[in-house]
């Protein structure tokens, strides 16, 4: 397989891994797992850490997320020459999963802050409503008699 603009051959490896990664893609969520344990350790072997890691990135789990970057780690750090053809690959997605992981982030953080001010929005709400019932009940009092039986005047 070659890629568009360039000369270098795809190896095969990388090629029946991206087939892999594609018939992940199509696996209900019963059959991901099934997959998962089916992958077992992968103990030191680049191929195997790598599929594990890309079955891992469809959970979409934090804990699961976790775990493939840090098989594609191994992967990067591999010193065999049987995982320099995944390298590169491996390189990509660890870079991927760490920004999923920042914008994950981002996004817990902000939907926090919404929590807090909407809770601030609800107590500002009760208090506002609050002095509106004091203000009701202000208004709707009979007048107070003037001193010395006077009547009071209305402007």
């Amino acid at each position: 397989m070659v890629l568009s603009g360039d000369t270098t051959p795809v190896p095969d490896v990388v090629t029946a891994l991206l087939s892999y990664a594609d018939r992940l893609h199509a696996l209900s969520p019963a059959d991901l797992a099934a997959e998962i344990v089916v992958q077992g350790d992968p103990g030191n072997v680049a191929l195997r850490q790598m599929q594990l890691a890309l079955a891992l990135t469809h959970l979409r789990q934090p804990a699961d997320t976790a775990r493939a970057l840090g098989l594609f780690q191994r992967v990067i750090a591999h010193p065999g020459p049987e995982s320099l053809p995944l390298k590169p690959l491996a390189r990509l997605l660890a870079n991927r999963l760490l920004d999923q992981r920042k914008l994950e982030e981002t996004t817990d953080r902000q939907a926090q802050q919404l929590r807090d001010s909407q809770r601030r929005i609800d107590q500002l709400n009760e208090r506002l409503e609050a002095m509106r019932a004091i203000e009701r009940s202000l208004t709707t009092r009979p007048p107070a008699a003037a001193p010395n039986g006077a009547r009071p005047t209305t402007p």
